[in-house]
């Protein structure tokens, strides 16, 4: 199965370049710049951003780039200056502790007076600046020159990373001519290696090897291989290296024999020196990976670069990307190109992850896709899920089918995974959501609903024995008390006792979709229960609790509050964990106290299900509207944290989306930019690059449900091509201003019907459509009224959608809500 899959990935990479040749040729390229031109893989990797910026396929597995220090778990970070190496493999735009980055391999010109002991070896020795400026990058490709004079490009296929290294004619080390030697070290990022090996090929210079490793977010350990070749020049000389010395040995093996994979901190690896190059002072270097062996990365390279053409690998992955850009099409409007830089340099980076690791799988072959990199799904069910659902539906789909392959044989939906390994989870169990969101959107080829169905409610129902990294802790309590309490006694299972106020929000939503699931399969008996479920966040919420800053009392009462065993009450500031106090004082960890990146303030209006309750238990639409403009306005709320994202919307269902579109502006472009600083936290695999290609699209989701929240898009029009049905969706701004002086939509019509919802269905994106929406300078009374407002269960919402034709009725304890049909072919 594996080779089939490597076959077809082939071709796939033949065809992609054949059309983008044919498309040169016909000229069938739009005129001026396309998305590809004004993608800057460099946007976020500094200031925090940890983004990826090497030469990357769309959800390659290979991710050839730059490693040096600083902020290095991306590789590469924009404000240090130094390169040790480029390694193969990455994630990006995660946080904690780097990952991956297995296997760097770094040029030299030569060694001084030709004396291999004279080389550099260890990393820290190595290391070399940069030229400023030189750091070019664009999707599918990266080049960069360090102070020796050696340039180096790079790109890749599925599998395999492909180095071009042009050498000086002239060393700039005194006492060197030009002998090329090119090492790899066992090392990666976090330099957690605690076994390795490495065998070296004297005659054709072939290095092979591999090492375990340890993840950066979870547990666990996993193998990783390489096999290595080049090709330019003959070989001079070759060997292994340890420490700072090297060897004409041709094998060097490392086992600690540490049951506890204890790292060894031993720089080693393998070198190869060449007489001068035949063509241009330039050796191509080419990297097959693997995680099944290294026959197998070495067959991956074979077969995936049979021929040493660099060039010919950039325009393939040129046309790879081109075409998942060439489904969205943009009227720009004459908008600055800070705009269209952020938006399709976001819409790139919500395609770098999750990898596609497909055949690579060395624990089971089942002939389902396998995804890695979920990292995490609390971060990624928000925007980045979604997104690939409008975009890349194809690829949505494995990755449904992938999480539930995993299910299946690890008897758990990952919330966040990586290498092979399991990852923590920070909230919920959110597989849940995107599974859920996946149904309600037409995802559904070759996915099993029944297994779905019955891996949600495991989530719901068992606990697991470390629900530090699977399922959810605390489900006595969660089914008995109705909340998550702070300082629970759980004897079901450990994890992470803190995060009682953000778990108990989450699991309360996370029923919620599971809701909605059993209702469409027909389970009405678990509908009910999950449902009534899913109203739990009321039991940490405290009336008459105040948040008072510096002294002063906001005027706003009633705030989501810790909760013991007892039901008795206790304190946690609502404005702790936010830029305002202790920023950083909610992580991950057992004193992290009762939220989650984030304060009391954010988490208290996440309830994405039921925000008419919410609204009315806040005091109303004019009081939820002030109580949110202060959260907007005051500094407490940090965009940069993915769950900061829906509380730009949140508007909706107060009716003012105006508000939103406003909110949407204060953050863009102030916070999602053009620059290396051009997002505001980490990117999270994509999260911040699909948030912010969203907003400028015009709609956002309320992930789990059939619901986008309607605002101006940034351009005068975006059209969507879908990957299922082949139709095509637009939004047009009527009266569009590039300065973004006219946000607020007046009116609106739906295929030429007017149109009066403040939000939109999936169907418009299956069916295609025009949303025609005219602008003007001021509020104005569209998307205002009850009706227009999104779905509710609350009291004051409307309790009945379609989804996919179906109608169903939601339930909220004994009180039935009135019916109401949300047909999107109708206006209102």
């Amino acid at each position: 199965m594996g080779d089939v899959m490597r076959k077809t990935s082939s071709t796939a990479l033949w065809l992609s370049l054949l059309a983008f040749a044919n498309a040169q040729k016909n000229g069938s390229q739009p005129r001026g710049k396309s998305g590809y031109e004004y993608v800057d893989p460099l946007i976020g990797t500094s200031n925090g951003g940890h983004v990826f910026p090497g030469a990357t396929l769309p959800f390659g597995m290979a991710k050839a780039g730059p490693d040096g220090f600083g902020e290095n778990q991306g590789g590469f970070d924009s404000a240090d200056n130094m390169v040790y190496g480029f390694s193969h493999m990455h994630d990006s735009g995660t946080g904690g502790s780097a990952s991956l980055g297995n296997f760097p391999i770094f040029a030299q010109s030569g060694c001084p007076n030709d004396d291999i002991q004279a080389c550099q070896y260890p990393y820290f020795v190595r290391a070399t600046e940069r030229v400023n400026g030189s750091a070019h990058a664009r999707p599918g490709y990266f080049d960069i020159t360090l102070v020796n004079n050696i340039r180096t490009e790079m790109t890749v296929t599925n599998h395999t990373a492909l180095y071009r290294f042009t050498f000086p004619e002239t060393p700039v080390t005194p006492n060197t001519k030009l002998n090329p030697h090119i090492l790899v070290d066992l090392r990666d990022l976090p330099n957690t290696k605690s076994a390795s090996n490495v065998t070296v090929h004297a005659k054709s210079g072939r290095i092979t090897g591999g090492g375990e490793y340890s993840p950066s977010f979870g547990i666990g350990t996993y193998r990783s291989y390489f096999c290595l070749d080049f090709i330019g020049a003959a070989v001079k000389d070759a060997g292994v290296w340890s420490n700072s010395r090297a060897s004409r040995a041709y094998s060097l093996k490392t086992n600690p024999g540490d049951r506890r994979k204890t790292p060894s901190d031993r720089p080693e690896g393998g070198w190869v020196q060449f007489e001068k190059p035949s063509q241009g002072n330039q050796i191509l270097a080419r990297v097959g990976m693997s995680f099944v062996s290294e026959d197998q990365a070495c067959t991956n390279a074979e077969q995936e670069v049979p021929k040493p053409d660099f060039d010919f690998h950039v325009q393939a992955a040129e046309a790879a990307w081109r075409s998942k850009f060439d489904v969205i099409t943009i009227e720009d409007g004459g908008v600055s190109d800070v705009f269209l830089k952020a938006f399709w340099s976001g819409v790139y980076r919500s395609m770098i992850s999750p990898q596609d690791y497909t055949g690579e799988n060395p624990f089971w072959n089942s002939g389902e896709p396998y995804y890695d990199s979920f990292y995490c799904i609390w971060d990624s069910f928000r925007s980045i899920h979604p997104l690939l659902t409008l975009l890349d539906p194809h690829s949505q789909t494995r990755m449904v089918r992938s999480l539930l392959d995993i299910y299946k044989h690890q008897g758990w939906l990952p919330d966040c995974r990586m290498s092979f390994c399991k990852g923590n989870t920070q909230g919920g169990s959110n597989a849940d959501i995107v599974i859920v969101d996946a149904y309600l959107k037409n995802i559904s080829l070759g996915i099993d609903w029944n297994l779905a169905y019955e891996a949600v409610v495991k989530d719901a129902e068992v606990e697991p024995p470390n629900w530090d990294v699977e399922g959810r802790g605390g489900l006595e309590s969660w089914k008995t008390l109705g909340y998550i309490p702070t300082e629970n006694l759980d004897i079901q299972g450990v994890g992470t006792e803190s995060r009682s106020i953000s778990r108990t929000v989450e699991y309360a939503y996370n029923d919620f979709v599971i809701a909605t699931l059993a209702r469409e399969l027909g389970h009405t008996a678990d509908y009910q229960k999950y449902l009534s479920r899913s109203g739990n966040w009321k039991n940490m919420f405290k009336p008459d609790q105040r948040s008072i800053v510096n002294g002063v009392d906001t005027g706003f009462e009633g705030f989501l509050q810790p909760r013991y065993l007892n039901g008795t009450w206790g304190y946690q500031d609502p404005i702790f964990c936010s830029p305002l106090q202790e920023f950083t004082g909610c992580y991950l960890n057992p004193s992290g106290r009762e939220t989650y990146e984030g304060p009391v303030w954010l988490y208290t209006f996440f309830v994405p299900g039921d925000m008419a309750t919410l609204i009315s238990t806040l005091g109303g639409r004019d009081r939820f509207v002030q109580r949110l403009n202060w959260f907007h306005e005051s500094g407490v709320l940090y965009i940069g944290d993915e769950q900061a994202f829906l509380k730009v919307f949140l508007y909706h269902y107060a009716g003012r989306p105006a508000l939103s579109a406003e909110r949407a502006h204060q953050y863009i472009p102030s916070q999602f930019n053009d620059t290396v600083n051009g997002i505001p936290g980490n990117d999270d695999s994509g999260a911040m690059g699909s948030f912010e290609a969203f907003v400028m699209m015009g709609f956002f989701p309320n992930a789990g449900q059939d619901v986008y929240f309607i605002i101006p898009p940034f351009f005068e029009s975006v059209s969507i091509k879908n990957g299922q049905t082949g139709k095509t969706a637009t939004v047009r701004n009527i009266n569009f201003d590039p300065a973004h002086k006219s946000i607020y939509i007046q009116s609106a019509t739906l295929n030429g019907v007017p149109y009066t919802r403040n939000w939109l269905q999936h169907s418009f994106f299956l069916d295609g459509g025009v949303l025609e929406l005219t602008l003007g300078p001021q509020e104005s009374a569209w998307g205002t009224r009850p009706e227009d407002v999104p779905p509710s269960l609350g009291p004051f919402g409307h309790g009945n959608w379609t989804v996919q034709g179906r109608s169903a009725t939601g339930v909220k304890g004994a009180w039935q809500m009135p019916k109401m049909d949300w047909d999107l072919s109708r206006g209102q």
